[in-house]
């Protein structure tokens, strides 16, 4: 799977290491109903990402390495 794919924060849990917050997530995909979890860093999680939310999932090599909120 490469590119954006349209899901659902599960659940999001931040915490700080290093003086640098991360937050691991899961995110359940439409169409398929696959679930994933990723762990990223600050510049791959909009602010502010609660369960629930819609997102983008930029995902390479079947990973997901950022979220963004859709375009309304």
């Amino acid at each position: 799977m490469l590119g954006e794919h349209r899901g659902i924060v599960l659940e999001i849990t931040p915490f700080e290491l290093h003086g640098v917050r991360y937050s691991d997530v899961s995110v359940k995909f439409e169409g398929t109903g696959a679930i994933d979890s990723a762990r990223l860093g600050p510049e791959a999680v909009p602010d502010g990402l609660q369960p629930g939310d819609a997102v983008l999932a930029m995902r390479a090599a079947n990973m997901i390495v950022s979220l963004r909120r859709p375009e309304p």
